[in-house]
């Protein structure tokens, strides 16, 4: 996706940690993505970025977030809007959607249940102008918004964790990924030495990727880590 048509995301959080982790896996989408730390500060970079859509904390440090989605639309910027809180009372997620939100999620969250949401969303207010993301690596396909895989004909069943690490390949193919980049992005923590569950997931991948005489996608690099990509030939 080129910059002139990738997704534009403000991220409004007063916590830097959680705005710069949301960006930055945006960035990795191949989204463009700023992030604020206050209601004003939201607003001007809402004038000056123009998104495509909003993550939006409520408790922020001077305005709060539905006074923020009122001047929003006050101002005639009908971009959606994505809650974020802490908050998890039922008033306040009925509150967050009559107010004119399009989702509302609760922290402690998963960015990949945040970037999820996102696509819903966008894919619901865009309509048939929204692009699809899709993976495809020789004829291994992997469909971002219905999360569906195919190999040549055939869908594959995976996991969730077998999904994860199988899109993590292929968003970095072909590029050899060790361990514990694996580790940090498909669990998000520390297994405390346990790496052979890597290695126990890309056996179960391999089962039902390389089937009926596929050729082997996923590629061991002694040493170093694994790699999907196919055979040099």
């Amino acid at each position: 996706m080129d910059k002139a048509t990738a997704v534009r995301l403000l991220v409004v959080d007063d916590e830097p940690h959680i705005a710069d982790l949301v960006a930055t896996v945006a960035r990795y989408e191949g989204w463009q993505a700023v992030t604020a730390g206050s209601g004003e500060a939201a607003l001007r970079a809402a004038g000056d970025f123009h998104p495509d859509i909003v993550v939006l904390d409520l408790m922020l440090p001077d305005l709060d977030g539905f006074t923020v989605l009122d001047r929003l639309r006050g101002g005639g910027a009908m971009v959606p809007v994505v809650f974020l809180t802490a908050r998890d009372g039922t008033a306040d997620r009925v509150a967050g959607l009559t107010r004119g939100g399009d989702d509302y999620l609760v922290k402690p969250f998963s960015v990949e249940e945040l970037m999820a949401r996102l696509r819903a969303v966008l894919r619901r207010t865009t309509g048939p102008a929204w692009k699809r993301s899709v993976l495809k690596v020789a004829d291994l396909v992997l469909d971002e918004d219905t999360r569906e895989v195919r190999r040549g004909d055939r869908l594959v069943s995976l996991t969730p964790t077998e999904y994860e690490l199988l899109r993590y390949l292929m968003r970095r193919s072909p590029t050899v990924l060790t361990k514990a980049q694996i580790l940090d992005h498909v669990w998000e923590y520390d297994f405390g030495g346990r790496s052979n569950v890597v290695e126990l997931v890309i056996s179960h991948l391999r089962r039902k990727l390389d089937v009926d005489g596929a050729e082997p996608l996923i590629h061991t690099v002694r040493g170093v880590g694994y790699v999907l990509r196919l055979a040099p030939a």
